[in-house]
Order: C-alpha cells, then sequence, then structure tokens
C-alpha cells in the first residue's frame, strides 16, 4: 500500500499485531523512508521515537481529520471523536495536504491477498 502525495509516493505498512503496534518507530534510529498505519487507534504517544514524524488521523473513509507537523518525542494527543485510523509519516509529509481531503491511498496486489 502507498500513500500519493503530488509526485511522491511513500510506502505504507498496516500494523495489526500486538508486538508490531507497541514497536512502531520506537527506537528507530534511521530516516524513517516509509509510515506506518494503525487501524483503530484514537490515543498516540510518542514516547521513545528518537526522531520527528509527521501524524495523520482520519476517519474510516480515510478523510483526514487532524494533522500534526513536526511533532517530537514524549507527546501525547488524546483521543478524539470519529478518529479511526491513524498515519506515523515521514517528516515534511503533511506540509502538502489539506484538511477534509481524502488521503489517496494506493493498494497492490499484495494488498488485496
Amino acid at each position: 500500500m502507498y500513500l500519493q502525495v503530488k509526485r511522491k509516493k511513500i510506502k505504507i505498512i498496516e500494523l495489526t499485531k500486538f508486538w508490531e503496534r507497541f514497536k512502531g518507530f520506537k527506537f528507530y534510529l534511521e530516516p524513517i523512508t516509509y509510515g506506518l498505519k494503525f487501524p483503530k487507534k484514537r490515543f498516540i504517544t510518542t514516547n521513545f521515537l528518537c526522531q520527528r514524524i509527521d501524524i495523520v488521523q482520519t476517519d474510516k473513509e480515510d478523510n483526514i481529520l487532524y494533522m500534526y507537523e513536526n511533532v517530537k518525542s514524549e507527546k501525547y494527543i488524546f483521543p478524539k471523536k470519529k478518529v479511526y485510523n491513524t498515519y506515523f509519516l515521514p517528516l515534511n509529509t503533511v506540509k502538502n495536504l489539506k484538511l477534509n481531503t481524502k488521503l489517496k491511498i494506493v493498494k497492490t496486489k499484495k494488498d488485496e491477498n
């Protein structure tokens, strides 16, 4: 699955298992080049992130409800209504997105299986 922002494609990995969701980008030292999708996640904590990220919260149809740019470590974002998916994206991705628009997610054949 890919997120298309202008002419750039960002690979998105959907995390559904407990250990994957728990780990996320914690203690990840290399520059982040891909994004993570957390389905059914409303509360966000950035404890133990070693670098800054952009965060996007969407509803079930991937309409952007909230965007957080350049979020540093040790921040908490409390639950909001109607939020269904949360995306952790590489830095400076949010600059090209707008609120109340739909994320352009391109699914691959591997995702359909």
